[in-house]
């Protein structure tokens, strides 16, 4: 009999410990989770994209006629004065070089118009010839005239006579002048490329350039012509702006975030290099769009915004045409709102949620939420503030999940 108890006894124990067991081995664990709190606190909701500075208005400076660029001294970064500093000098250009029957040809034109001026010498000799001798008949007829020996019909011719002679000396001396300007004009046509003319030196070369003056005041932005070479009218030779008075910031948005943004709109400026962020203002959002390819080679539609620097040239002097910075658009701004990390709502029917931790377990709370920054949400109902909610819930977490805070080292 006592040995029947103490098997019962044995089995009993057993049974016990096994149901112990299994309590032990299938009793839910809570889950570790991140926990955040909901609060009240100041929330920004912005775009963020790369921008660039330009100058506003640039001014190129092109060759205001064809002809030979001597080297540009002005360097980028030079300080010109508009009307006053001298930026660049041109002559006029090369004549292009003769074939051998343009050489031959130009040669018998200086030939011919040799021969013309030495027939125009001899005909001014005579006339000279003429002249002398209706000197003398005059005076001589005038003689006659006043004794009285003569008629007045003589005189009358003989004055003709003389007038006659001066004006054929000078048709005779104009002639002289004509042909000599046709043999300049015939050895001009000998002139070819590489060839001096009878005054060419270089100081005659410095006195004969064209000056091109500053148009307006700042600095050289750019050289795109600095060595000497031959262009023709409307080649641009460099461009000038003013970086301290005329700098501006160009983001390109995308045109789904343009139409958020608004004139006036206050923007924030980091990274453009200096240890402390910079302010600005939008000033213009263009109205036309234009397609551009991502790195990705995504086709997106852009779209230009202007932005202006706010703070004093001091702060931002170092910066110049072309720079790369980011902007910070705010296109919203709320002061103590209620605002929960974004990483804890999610789609629950169409709408938003989150966990909550009541009694170390999680309760799903349908919210309202309002704007979002990407790292912020807020809350316009549905929790209160300082309650303690669950971040990046996985799919292990349901209503009514026992949770546990992960602590995080």
């Amino acid at each position: 009999m006592a040995q029947k108890k103490s098997r019962l006894w044995l089995t009993i124990g057993a049974v016990s410990l096994l149901a112990i067991g299994l309590a032990y081995a299938f009793w839910p664990s809570p889950v570790l989770v991140e926990i955040g709190e909901a609060e009240q606190q100041n929330m920004t909701v912005t775009i963020d994209e790369e921008a660039k500075t330009r100058v506003r208005d640039t001014y190129v400076v092109s060759a205001p006629i064809a002809g030979r660029l001597l080297r540009v001294n002005v360097k980028p970064g030079d300080a010109v004065e508009g009307g006053i500093s001298t930026i660049a000098r041109m002559l006029p250009i090369h004549p292009s070089a003769l074939d051998i029957r343009t050489r031959e040809q130009a040669r018998a034109a200086v030939s011919a118009a040799e021969a013309a001026l030495r027939v125009a010498r001899a005909d001014l000799n005579k006339v000279m010839a003429e002249k002398e001798l209706a000197d003398i008949e005059i005076e001589r007829t005038r003689t006659l005239y006043e004794k009285g020996t003569i008629a007045k019909v003589v005189l009358d011719r003989a004055e003709g006579a003389w007038r006659t002679a001066n004006a054929s000396l000078d048709t005779a001396k104009a002639e002289i002048s004509l042909r000599e300007a046709e043999l300049a004009n015939a050895r001009a046509r000998l002139i070819s490329f590489g060839e001096q003319s009878p005054q060419g030196t270089t100081v005659v070369q410095d006195q004969q350039a064209i000056s091109l003056t500053a148009p307006v005041s700042g600095r050289i932005l750019r050289v795109m012509q600095e060595s000497e070479i031959t262009l023709s009218a409307g080649t641009p030779i460099l461009e000038i702006g003013n970086i301290s008075t005329d700098l501006e910031i160009v983001a390109e948005l995308l045109s789904t975030d343009a139409v958020q943004v608004s004139e006036g709109d206050r923007v924030m400026i980091t990274n453009w290099g200096g240890s402390y962020p910079l302010t600005g203002r939008v000033e213009r959002i263009e109205p036309w769009g234009f397609t551009k390819f991502s790195a990705l080679g995504v086709e997106e539609q852009r779209v230009k915004v202007i932005i202006s620097f706010i703070d004093p040239l001091e702060r931002r002097k170092s910066l110049g045409h072309g720079y790369r910075l980011e902007t910070q658009i705010i296109i919203w701004e709320g002061k103590k709102v209620l605002a929960i990390p974004s990483s804890a709502i999610f789609r629950e029917k169409g709408g938003w949620a989150v966990f909550t931790v009541e009694d170390g377990r999680a309760r799903m709370r349908i919210v309202e939420v309002g704007r979002t920054n990407g790292t912020r949400a807020q809350i316009l109902g549905g929790i209160r503030a300082g309650e303690k909610i669950i971040l990046y819930p996985g799919p292990s977490i349901v209503d009514g999940t026992l949770v546990k805070r992960r602590e995080i080292n």
